[in-house]
């Protein structure tokens, strides 16, 4: 479905993430750090869809077009989560306004917005006058990219990939992620909304080879990294976990550091997300080589 908008760009919606991807790839490609999201989850999608398995009714993919049919920008609604925010890429500010009148039009509660500044601030905004209310952050995130890896002062141990016997451990890590990362920022435990750790999503990823643990020198479990596949030639790092209890010995910096390294070798740039109010990630990975690319935020429409 397209919808012109006043300013002669065009929103363009599918449902189909194989579809998406056909329209919007060369332009993810252009900038596949900044796309790294977008285009991960879209191509887990299509994966998921070439299998048999439908995305949600809820989720739809958004194509930003220029007056002379350029593509501009792009967004996602598919967060498994509650309240299901739209995640946007940078697009003009035209655009993003008019992505909220195009939501509203189409009679859809849109209780948070996720994504790229302005854009998302700017379409949380608009959402907000045109249904009351107030537009509140509830995460300032930043996207970094590794430039010249700087090695850690080693620690004991080493990665290991997991395992199917491990599967528990991750369920349960992932899901101990989510809190106690909004913890370290000076949040409430549970004020940010985030993806819920799905176990056969896990099982996947588990199988795939794309969780690891750094296990201490008696072969225990201390720290987990996972990462996305590479999409466009941009592996994402994260979730990047350890355990309260076994913090500040060295074993997140040197996960990260070893994988980063080996997706390196493999030809692929690497990224990582943030949390800009959580110290401690954001020196670590300053220390590794990463450095920012854009700010990002997630938005929550409040009425």
């Amino acid at each position: 479905m397209s919808a012109p908008t006043a300013a002669g760009t065009e929103l363009w919606f599918c449902t189909d993430p194989a579809e998406f991807l056909a329209t919007a790839g060369e332009h993810l490609a252009a900038d596949p750090v900044v796309g790294t999201v977008v285009a991960t989850v879209a191509e887990r999608m299509a994966r998921q869809q070439a299998d048999g398995i439908a995305p949600p009714e809820r989720v739809w993919w958004l194509v930003v077009r220029d007056a002379a049919g350029a593509v501009v920008g792009a967004a996602m609604r598919s967060a498994p989560f509650a309240p299901y925010p739209p995640f946007l890429l940078p697009m003009p500010d035209e655009a993003a306004v008019a992505l909220a009148r195009a939501l509203h039009g189409r009679g859809e509660e849109v209780r948070a917005v996720n994504g790229a500044l302005p854009a998302a601030r700017l379409c949380a905004a608009e959402l907000a006058r045109l249904g009351g209310g107030r537009v509140d952050v509830a995460q300032h995130t930043r996207l970094h990219e590794l430039d010249e890896l700087v090695p850690p002062a080693p620690a004991p141990g080493r990665l290991v990939a997991a395992t199917g016997d491990d599967l528990d451990l991750v369920v349960d890590w992932f899901a101990a992620f989510a809190g106690d990362a909004g913890e370290q920022a000076g949040r409430p435990r549970g004020a940010t909304a985030h993806e819920l750790p799905d176990r056969a999503d896990l099982h996947r990823r588990v199988r795939d080879g794309r969780v690891w643990f750094w296990v201490d020198e008696d072969g225990q479990p201390v720290h987990l990294t996972a990462a996305n596949p590479p999409a466009f030639g941009v592996v994402r790092v994260g979730p990047v976990y350890t355990p309260p209890e076994r913090r500040g010995r060295g074993w997140a910096s040197n996960a990260v550091a070893a994988l980063s390294a080996r997706f390196r070798a493999e030809g692929h740039r690497v990224c990582l997300y943030t949390d800009q109010a959580n110290p401690t990630s954001n020196r670590i990975y300053a220390a590794l080589g990463y450095r920012p690319v854009v700010d990002m935020a997630n938005l929550v429409v409040v009425r």
